[in-house]
């Protein structure tokens, strides 16, 4: 498996020799093409941020990677009915969550942050969320991740743990309170049906 990784560290330093920019953006769109797998594209975007311009890496590597994301909504869209067959109440609470609240945020949260982003995308298919909003928050998302992976090459990966940690810290407290508003949502509501039923009898 390591020599896997590293051998398509190598292949992407290559294409990033080879295409500039654009290999940046190849590289980002298929590691992220790739779905609930570790693909090394970070490594890539950090040493090319110590060779290129960290602004512009972390612009072509955010957008390679946002465009790669749509494969994770693809999937919620063309197997939704399995996933929401097995998950229908989560996903009901979801749904009503973020047409109450807006994805626009959590997309950008999950881009923006080491949490499995993947798992945001297929969720997006399956509640049919709109696929331009969801490019959009993956673009700001992918952009600010990848110019923080770009900048740690061009100053030192040292910068790269402290931001991770913080920011790993921040989005899982703030994804157990979505998480824990979107389950409990309507925890309330039967309640307030079976005492009206009670009056009624």
């Amino acid at each position: 498996m390591a020599d896997i990784l590293t051998s398509f560290i190598n292949w992407g330093l290559g294409l990033v020799d080879s295409l500039g920019y654009m290999g940046i953006f190849l590289i980002s769109f298929i590691g992220n093409a790739v779905i609930l797998l570790p693909v090394p594209a970070y490594a890539v975007v950090i040493i090319a941020g110590g060779i290129l311009n960290p602004w512009l890496v972390g612009i072509f590597a955010g957008l390679g990677a946002a465009i790669g994301e749509l494969t994770g909504y693809g999937v919620g869209r063309g197997g939704g009915y399995m996933i929401e067959k097995k998950y229908k109440s989560l996903l009901k609470n979801t749904k009503r969550w973020s047409e109450r609240h807006g994805m626009f945020p959590i997309v950008i949260l999950f881009a923006a942050t080491p949490l499995p982003d993947d798992i945001v995308g297929i969720i997006c298919g399956v509640i049919n969320y709109d696929i331009r909003k969801f490019l959009g928050a993956n673009i700001i998302g992918k952009i600010v991740s990848h110019s923080v992976l770009a900048w740690a090459g061009f100053y030192g990966s040292s910068l790269l743990g402290e931001w991770n940690m913080i920011l790993f810290i921040i989005a899982s407290f703030v994804f157990a309170i979505i998480v824990i508003k979107m389950v409990t949502a309507d925890a309330k509501k039967p309640k307030a049906k079976t005492r009206s039923k009670r009056k009624k009898k």
